[in-house]
């Protein structure tokens, strides 16, 4: 017996039968074109993201993510450059034609950040920051919204009910793996989770290779099946020196290796009757 889902409505399929497609000047996310989001975990300086952009845009993405406040797991890890680096990450996107997501952690930033940066991300640890939830439902500005480590697909797209309740219709559902009992990898990449999300719900849904795996080894093949399995996109760190990175650098591709990925996905997506526009 399927279980009901009252947790959400807004979200859901029963109250929306068609896709909600998210447009950003010539970029719509969540129809047949695929949107490629890369860029580095965090940024480091403005040489790095100024090469990162120049390289990614050349290769095929069409947004620019970059940290500026990193929650990491230890205190004593790089916590990224703050407000510090906003003009940079933007710059650097503009001068390549790209667009910019960024990660919103505290809600003194949402306005600052709101004038800047086309996409916020809500990062897995704070899917269920309330709070932040109902502000970011009062902008008119589209949201990434990542999965939980340990969270349901139902509680996640309970988390995008409060963006919703808030009269933000711009969500955008990121699968980046979850914690189970095998430790191969850091996470456990849920590629179901694309297809039933897509049953489920109207909102478009993309994959993170990256933090889905925590190794850059799997980054290529794992982006391969999300696109097969229905993604709507996929989100990939790429640094021009990953051993070399201050944050996730075993995760990230070099520039060689995502412009391989570009190929690669093309092939899957003109396979399945979707595309990847430049």
């Amino acid at each position: 017996m399927k279980p009901t889902h009252h947790a959400f409505h807004l979200a859901s399929r029963a109250h929306q039968a068609e896709n909600t497609v998210i447009s950003l000047g010539p970029m719509n996310i969540g129809t047949k074109d695929l949107t490629v989001i890369a860029g580095p975990c965090a940024v480091e300086s403005e040489e790095q993201i100024r090469v990162l952009a120049r390289a990614v845009s050349r290769a095929g993405a069409h947004v620019l993510r970059g940290g500026l406040f990193k929650p990491r797991t230890s205190p004593y890890s790089f916590q990224g450059l703050g407000m510090e680096g906003l003009d940079m990450f933007v710059q650097a996107a503009r001068d390549n034609n790209l667009l910019t997501v960024t990660e919103v952690l505290d809600p003194e930033h949402i306005e600052a950040l709101y004038e800047r940066v086309d996409i916020l991300q809500v990062g897995s640890r704070n899917m269920q920051n309330f709070p932040l939830l109902k502000q970011l439902g009062t902008l008119d500005k589209p949201i990434l919204l990542k999965r939980g480590l340990s969270a349901t697909i139902e509680e996640l797209l309970s988390a995008a009910e409060y963006i919703l309740l808030g009269g933000n219709t711009k969500v955008i559902l990121c699968e980046r793996g979850i914690r189970t009992f095998q430790n191969d990898l850091r996470f456990t990449p849920d590629i179901s989770a694309i297809p039933v999300i897509h049953r489920l719900s109207h909102l478009p849904v993309i994959l993170d290779p990256s933090h889905s795996a925590g190794d850059r080894d799997a980054v290529l093949p794992i982006s391969r099946a999300a696109v097969a399995a229905g993604a709507d996109g996929i989100m990939v760190e790429v640094h021009p020196h990953p051993d070399q990175a201050l944050s996730d650098g075993e995760q990230s591709l070099d520039p060689a290796a995502f412009t391989r990925l570009i190929t690669d996905i093309h092939a899957v997506a003109n396979a399945i009757g979707r595309r990847v526009t430049s």
